[in-house]
């Protein structure tokens, strides 16, 4: 994919001085400001690279390797599916998606850190519950997911990706059930159930004084307020989708390689920057976007304002891991699985070794002269220290 022309960083630094003067700024927003705006410039320093085959040299910057910054993703998506490969089992995989209502979303934007961690706990305990019913696939599933908080235009819209293989071992350990042929779980049961979870979720945590009610927020601060907030939300219908399934293992890591890593906003989706105005593309999936892109223009200000408000907080996990793939039980338990799951299905497995070889490779070009040899490091370039002048990058 060619380099982006217009990128985050460059509309941060022409416009994020006066925007920061403008507002107080939490200090996790104000470090990702930052950090995507040194990123790969002189001020972290670098080193120096020669190509092995034509002896072309160049300078490298080092990346801010902040999990919001659009350029320093790639790397990270290729290092996480290498080590992904070996997980994956030959059975066909499920995408499902939780999202919270507005009312609940709104709650969720001042209290991120709470009401993230429910959606986790309620979305991945509605999957468990139901996949592990008699009436349903009657077994121990596993899966991992991945939170989003942003839509195409960059409000704040939360709300979970889970992959799922199809199937599960069951109750007794001796067989892998397998769901229907492109149908996994029925989707009204999944939104009913997350519903009655996260709902009970919230109102212990309000019990246990853990949310905050600033601004139009505050007509929830009683408790008979709040309960009838609850109340309503809890008559509506919350959305929970399946899309189709997977391919195979293959078509898995291809989807893995767009939504793991993915920020708010990619480089590539900036077109301009006049007169303080930023024009990107995006797609209303409400009127049918996967086939039309538009455009929409912001101010600069109003730009970094949506941005800025999908930092997470720090040291939250935004990929986590349940069933049979949590951390502690891994490696047994898909040995298990490997064990128990029986021809045919085995033949999707030849297609991943050719993926793990070239996931790494491919965000590692050959060098930009040659386009033969790969560039090697030679020396290194020291890091700006205050007070000194920071170096010039450009």
């Amino acid at each position: 994919m060619p380099r982006a022309t217009l990128e985050v960083a460059g509309i941060f630094r022409q416009h994020g001085p006066a925007y920061r003067a403008a507002h107080a700024l939490p200090l996790a927003q104000l470090r990702v400001m930052r950090a995507i705006e040194v990123c790969r410039t002189a001020t972290l320093g670098g080193h120096i690279e020669k190509c092995g085959h034509c002896d072309h040299t160049r300078q490298a910057y080092n990346s801010c390797r902040n999990r919001h910054c659009p350029k320093c993703q790639t790397l990270a998506r290729a290092k996480w599916l290498e080590s992904r490969t070996e997980e994956l089992l030959p059975a066909e995989y499920f995408h499902v998606v939780f999202t919270l209502p507005e009312r609940i979303a709104e709650i969720a934007f001042y209290n991120q850190e709470v009401v993230y961690g429910i959606l986790f706990r309620a979305a991945s305990e509605t999957l468990l519950t139901i996949a592990a019913d008699p009436k349903h696939l009657d077994a121990g599933i596993g899966f991992f997911g991945i939170l989003h908080t942003w839509g195409q235009n960059l409000l704040h819209h939360p709300h979970v990706h889970f992959v799922v293989p199809g199937g599960g071992i069951s109750r007794d350990g001796q067989r892998w059930n397998t769901c229907r042929p492109g149908f996994f779980l029925p989707v009204k049961v999944l939104s009913r159930l997350f519903r009655r979870l996260f709902l009970e979720q919230l109102a212990k945590a309000f019990r246990q004084n853990q949310l905050q009610f600033p601004g139009t927020l505050k007509v929830l601060q009683p408790a008979s307020s709040f309960a009838a907030c609850l109340a309503s939300q809890a008559t509506r219908e919350w959305v929970v989708y399946a899309k189709p399934p997977f391919g195979g293992p293959q078509q898995v890591l291809e989807y893995l390689g767009r939504y793991t890593h993915r920020v708010a906003i990619s480089n590539q989706r900036l077109q301009s920057l006049e007169d303080g105005n930023v024009t990107f593309q995006w797609k209303d999936y409400r009127q049918n976007g996967n086939q039309n892109s538009k455009r929409m223009t912001l101010a600069s200000g109003e730009f970094i304002r949506r941005f800025l408000i999908h930092t997470l907080p720090n040291g939250f996990p935004r990929i986590r891991y349940f069933g049979f793939l949590s951390n502690r039980h891994r490696k047994a338990k898909l040995k298990r699985c490997r064990e128990l799951i029986r021809h045919p299905v085995l033949e999707l497995l030849p297609h991943i070794p050719n993926e793990r070889q070239t996931c790494i490779e491919k965000v590692i070009p050959p060098c930009p002269k040659c386009q033969i040899g790969i560039m090697v490091r030679i020396g290194f370039l020291p890091p700006y220290r205050w007070p000194e002048k920071p170096p010039n990058s450009s």
